[in-house]
């Protein structure tokens, strides 16, 4: 169930409403609905598929116009994984439209992901992207990967002034779509830093090793790297 919040351009989930606590890793991402570049959008029609959500303080600056353009570019290899590309900014739809348009004519680039409005930044507070007393959307430069639960695996901010790296995010989501899945031993993958995809993976602890060596100084009971039987 939903309730309007502005003239059907923005609904919540009411046990949301209100909420302006920030959003945690394993939580599940309220649901909402709202219009978008692309049509009505409702985050719960993404269920079944990851999500990165990123969001922006206003439309027409050149920080997040040149992400845009990063995402724009690689959006392809995100549908690849799996995972749809959705962002958020406090300014309006026709304003939005508008921000694509210019891009598309000034850069050649189609922006097809949706670009969501939230001009009462009512998804934004119920994110934690801003407390319930602020005006100032400055905050709003949030980013989250969901998982096909739609549950936040993943969150940062970024300031005004420093842009996102598409391709650390991309990265990040290869390594959490890698650690949900188990070997032939059913333990799940452990990723180290700096992990590409084909890199060695970390072999989760071993109880009984733990007891072993823990007197003896020995380290590869806790740290040990061993090739990804993914890929040979």
């Amino acid at each position: 169930m939903t309730e309007n919040i502005t003239a059907a351009t923005i609904s919540m989930d009411p046990l949301v409403r209100g909420q302006f606590a920030s959003l945690r890793i394993g939580e599940t991402a309220p649901n909402f609905t709202a219009r978008a570049t692309t049509g009505p959008f409702s985050l719960s029609d993404y269920r079944g598929q990851w999500v990165l959500l990123f969001s922006h303080p206003a439309d027409f600056t050149p920080v997040c116009t040149s992400e845009f353009l990063a995402f724009a570019r690689v959006q392809d290899e995100f549908s690849a994984r799996d995972c749809a590309l959705v962002a958020l900014s406090v300014d309006s739809l026709f304003s939005h439209l508008a921000w694509v348009r210019a891009i598309n004519d000034h850069f050649g680039v189609a922006v097809r992901f949706p670009i969501i409005e939230d001009p009462t930044l009512e998804i934004g507070r119920a994110f934690g992207m801003l407390g319930h007393n602020d005006t100032d959307a400055s905050a709003i430069r949030a980013t989250y990967i969901l998982d096909p639960h739609g549950v936040v695996r993943f969150m940062c901010c970024y300031p005004t002034n420093v842009g996102r790296s598409v391709a650390e995010l991309l990265r990040t989501l290869d390594a959490l779509q890698r650690a949900d899945r188990s070997d032939d031993t059913g333990d799940y993958a452990l990723i180290p830093e700096g992990w590409q995809p084909g890199d060695d993976i970390l072999k989760q602890p071993d109880a009984d090793l733990v007891k072993i060596f823990a007197t003896d100084g020995a380290v590869d009971w806790f740290y040990t790297l061993v090739k990804d039987a993914e890929h040979g």
